[in-house]
């Protein structure tokens, strides 16, 4: 798998996951939920934002090594 294809199934897992919590919170809406939510799930939106700023960084080194090497 590339960086690429890696990247994009990132994106796709944790959209699949914000589905899922939505469809938690119909029915778990409380304070443990809010915790939870604060807790886990929105430091790990800001870590997928920064994991895929970084995969965009080494598919640019990844591109320019093999144009170099060729």
């Amino acid at each position: 798998m590339g960086v690429y294809e890696g990247r994009g199934q990132l994106a796709k897992s944790f959209g699949v996951l914000k589905v899922r919590w939505q469809e938690t919170q119909s029915g778990w809406r409380d304070s443990a939920s809010q915790r939870f939510e604060k807790k886990y799930l929105d430091p790990l939106e800001t870590d997928i934002r920064l994991a895929a700023g970084a995969m965009d960084h080494i598919s640019a080194v990844l591109s320019r090594v093999r144009r170099d090497c060729t």
